[in-house]
């Protein structure tokens, strides 16, 4: 069903877009977003830098055939799941709050049309 199909709607969708609750919701999550993918990419670039042009550093041995190459790009992976654990909780706790109290509004709102 369209939006339009349903008579009103559009209005709803608007009135939300333009409450204060949207925008805080808009500012929360960008606020978490922007800096922790900045990070992350500079972490991925300094990565590759050190890859490329440190090649002395990255082949030092740690123990056995392990090097500071093989461990840092391991950390990699390790960064994502930390990320993607601390944006769950960030939006458990932060996040959905919001969310939640908007939906209800909006399913209120559209029940009652």
């Amino acid at each position: 069903m369209t939006v339009s199909a349903r008579g009103g709607t559009e209005d709803v969708w608007t009135e939300v877009h333009q409450s204060a609750d949207f925008a805080q919701l808009r500012r929360r999550l960008r606020g978490f977003v922007f800096p922790m993918t900045g990070l992350f990419l500079g972490w991925y670039l300094l990565y590759v830098l050190l890859a490329d042009y440190a090649h002395g550093f990255m082949s030092i041995k740690l123990m056995g055939n392990i090097n500071v190459g093989l461990v840092l790009g391991l950390l990699q992976f390790v960064s994502t799941f930390v990320i993607t654990g601390l944006y769950v909780r960030y939006a458990n706790r932060n996040l959905d709050p919001i969310a939640d109290r908007l939906r209800h509004e909006i399913e209120g709102e559209e029940e009652q049309r």
